[in-house]
């Protein structure tokens, strides 16, 4: 078996993965910088379906991109997201990762409240003073929350990544911001995660060619 396996060099092993997921996809009606973040999707998932169930607001990708270039922060719902996210290259325009999910005043608070953690959380993500990218991978009741303060008019995020994974009120979350006038990158369906949520703010980060609407 140790003679059919291919050799990588250690560096070259991401782009030679970037390379055999172009050629799967084959021909594809995606164009940049969608493709982009549908191929980076596929890559931290192993799974092609993201080719099928990312659906993307108008100019969604280029209004994320460019928020994360002029320094907006990012805010998530899990450590693992948080993680994920190159902290490194969004410093370098400004921004950062907030994750509030282990503060204490959020567990106290979603106690007393009867609600998740992850619903508080988007709570203290919409007080942030300055421009916000939300990206949520787990928690549809993060979503949901995040949509009840959009809707009220108390957060207005430069983009959301609606991507929370499971069974229960998952898909209803994400087809609430769907019908947002807002910008939205949403994985339709049961699907997701924190590690596709990472790997889509990954892909933003990532992306160099200027952009144009």
């Amino acid at each position: 078996m140790l003679d059919k396996m291919e050799f990588v060099k250690p560096g070259d092993i991401e782009a030679r993965s970037m390379e055999i997921i172009t050629g799967e996809l084959g021909d594809t009606d995606w164009k940049e910088p969608e493709l982009s973040v549908v191929r980076r999707c596929i890559h931290t998932s192993a799974d092609f379906e993201y080719n099928i169930n990312l659906k993307f607001s108008k100019n969604a990708c280029k209004k994320g991109i460019m928020a994360l270039r002029n320094g907006a922060d990012i805010v998530t719902d899990t450590r693992m997201a948080m993680s994920g996210i190159n902290k490194r290259r969004l410093a370098e325009y400004g921004g950062q990762v907030h994750c509030f999910i282990d503060d204490e005043t959020v567990l106290r608070e979603a106690k007393e409240r009867g609600m998740t953690r992850s619903a508080i959380c988007m709570e203290r993500g919409a007080a942030i003073k300055k421009p916000v990218i939300f990206a949520i991978g787990n928690a549809p009741t993060a979503l949901i929350r995040l949509y009840e303060l959009v809707d009220s008019g108390a957060v207005t995020p430069e983009l959301v990544i609606g991507v929370p994974v499971g069974f229960v009120n998952v898909v209803e979350s994400k087809e609430l911001f769907m019908q947002a006038d807002i910008p939205w990158i949403i994985a339709v369906g049961r699907k997701g995660g924190s590690n596709v949520a990472a790997a889509i703010c990954n892909a933003l980060l990532y992306y160099k060619d200027e952009v144009e609407f």
